[in-house]
Formats: C-alpha cells, sequence, structure tokens
C-alpha cells in the first residue's frame, strides 16, 4: 500500500494532496491538521472530485490524529504560520520550529519509516528542525525549495521565448529566497543554452524576478502562493514513490560538496525511493562559489537563531 501524509489542510497543503491524488499512483492520502473540521472538510472535497478527474486514491482527512497517518511512505510537512506585519524574522523563526518539532515527532511515532519533506518556511532552517526532531538520517529529511523557484524560473523563461515550459532544464543552487544561487550556464532550451537566446540584461531581470517570485505572488493576492509550491513537494512525492530518480534542486544537508558543512542549502539531488539517493556536486566557478557560500553563510545565521531556542 502507498501511503503519503500531507500535514497542514491550508492552501499548500491542500494544494499537494489535490495533485497527488490525481496523479493516481497512492492508494491513500491523508491530510492532518489542527483546525476542527479544516482537514475532513478539504479531504471531503478532493474525494467527491475523483469520479470527475478519474482517480481512485482515497483521500482521508483528520483534525489532529496522527494514528491516521500511521504506515505513511513519505509525510509532507506543510504546517506554520506566514509571517506577519510587525513580525521578526526570529519571532517566525521560534513560532514555527517549535510546529515543526511537534509534528514531526507525532509523524515519526506514527510513521518511523517515512521519508520526510519539508515545506514550511523559513524553509532552510525547518528542514534542519525536522531532521534534528526525526533522528534520521539526513537523506531521508529534506526541503522543497529548488523545485519550485526552477518552475518559476522555467516559467518565466518561457515567457520570453514564447516557448514551452517543458522544454527548458534549469538549476538554481543556496538557500531559497533572495540567496538563491541562479545558475544561467546551466540552463537550456531544449538543449541550447539560455545565454544563446536571451540577452544578458533580460536573463539578470528574470534572474531576479525569479528570486522575488514569493514576494511578487504575495503583492498580487495579499497572501503566499499555493499551486506551485503544493505542485512542486507533489512532484518530489511522485519521484520517492515511484522510485524515479528524477535529478531536482532540494534543501539538504551538505556534508563538504563546495567546501560547506552541516548546513541546509539547495543542491541537485538525485531522488529516488531512499530518499536523497545522491548529492551531486557540480563544478561552478569562482562567482558562482562566492555566491553560494554567502547564500550558505545567511542560512548558518538563521540556523543560530534556532540553535539559540535550544529545543533539544
Amino acid at each position: 500500500m502507498k501511503k503519503v501524509t500531507v500535514v497542514g489542510a491550508g492552501a499548500v497543503g491542500a494544494t499537494c494532496a489535490d495533485v497527488l491524488a490525481q496523479k493516481n499512483f497512492l492508494d491513500e492520502v491523508v491530510i492532518v491538521d489542527i483546525k476542527e473540521g479544516l482537514a475532513e472538510g478539504k479531504a471531503l472535497d478532493i474525494w467527491e472530485s475523483s469520479a470527475i478527474n478519474h482517480f481512485d486514491t482515497r483521500v482521508i482527512g483528520s483534525t489532529n490524529d496522527y494514528s491516521k497517518t500511521e504506515g505513511s511512505d513519505v509525510v509532507v510537512i506543510t504546517s506554520g504560520i506566514p509571517r506577519k506585519p510587525g513580525m521578526s524574522r526570529d519571532d517566525l523563526i521560534s513560532t514555527n520550529a517549535k510546529i515543526v518539532k511537534s509534528v514531526t515527532d507525532n509523524v515519526m511515532a506514527a510513521s518511523p519509516d517515512a521519508i520526510i519533506i519539508v515545506v514550511s518556511n523559513p524553509l532552510d532552517v525547518m528542514t534542519y528542525a525536522a531532521h534534528m526532531a526525526s533522528g534520521k538520517d539526513a537523506s531521508k529529511v529534506f526541503g522543497q525549495a529548488g523545485v519550485l523557484d526552477t518552475a518559476r524560473y522555467r516559467a518565466f523563461i518561457a515567457t520570453e521565448l514564447n516557448v514551452s515550459p517543458m522544454d527548458i532544464q534549469a538549476l538554481l543552487l543556496g538557500g531559497h529566497g533572495d540567496t538563491m544561487v541562479p545558475l544561467p550556464r546551466y540552463t537550456t532550451v531544449s538543449g541550447i543554452p539560455v545565454t544563446e537566446l536571451i540577452p544578458k540584461e533580460r536573463l539578470d531581470a528574470i534572474v531576479e524576478r525569479t528570486k522575488k517570485g514569493g514576494g511578487e505572488i504575495v503583492n498580487l493576492l495579499g497572501t503566499s502562493a499555493w499551486y506551485a509550491p503544493g505542485a512542486s513537494a507533489a512532484q518530489m512525492v511522485e519521484s520517492v514513490i515511484l522510485n524515479q530518480n528524477h535529478i531536482f534542486p532540494c534543501c539538504v544537508r551538505l556534508d563538504g560538496q563546495w567546501g560547506e558543512k552541516d548546513v541546509y542549502l539547495g543542491s541537485p539531488v538525485k531522488l529516488g525511493r531512499n530518499g536523497i539517493e545522491e548529492i551531486i556536486e557540480i563544478e561552478l566557478n569562482d562567482e558562482e562559489l562566492a555566491l553560494l557560500h554567502a547564500s550558505s553563510q545567511h542560512v548558518k545565521d538563521v540556523m543560530k537563531v534556532y540553535d539559540d531556542m535550544k529545543l533539544f
């Protein structure tokens, strides 16, 4: 039986569960939320679309009852609160780290062998928090950031060139957000380097838009994105469950790659049945390395805020 749990029935979690159900490669998707009736309502709504969308994945909701998640192969954690006006970065880390730790404790009690995919923000440090709470090997706990960032990057390039986004292969490294490290020379359109198709100034503008992609959505909607983040997490689940060994940029704990150790950064990985099957250390030039080290330092600073909380 193939089973996945999504913790958090907000827009991102519900979208992830909906995409997973419609893919129809799972037997069961369980949605858990702390708010009474929310997970049950969204699960029921998704299940009622099954005859229309042609899937038979069972979708179940639960209010804070983790017994229903028992035996999950993968757990996706989307729980947490968005940053609110007047809230400092430290406040957000403190609140969400406690939520992620509690969730991880609960899912590990029910499904000790599950692979954990973290979506909660601030992503890099929340992946660290889940790894610490789970006690699992780092290959089994990783974060979704680069899949979303490259999806945005590919969408913007597709718009610029008026081509299919499916023809575009792209790679980004580093932290999630402003400190991400763009790699245009590793970006191709049906094998053609994107640097041959888009002038540098336009490509630089696309990279900057990608860095601020989440903020652009917030400014338009007044809230965070959910369709692309939810679908990105679902794509990662699919690669794990079906052992597809896709190469994705994911937030992982580095162990000496590019001279970085014990820091959670976006890196290309092979994603399969065992989680992170391999971290792929690509060659970087001096400029790219400098950007990666700067991104790493930013993440380490945020990790220190978490360490100072002394949750362990």
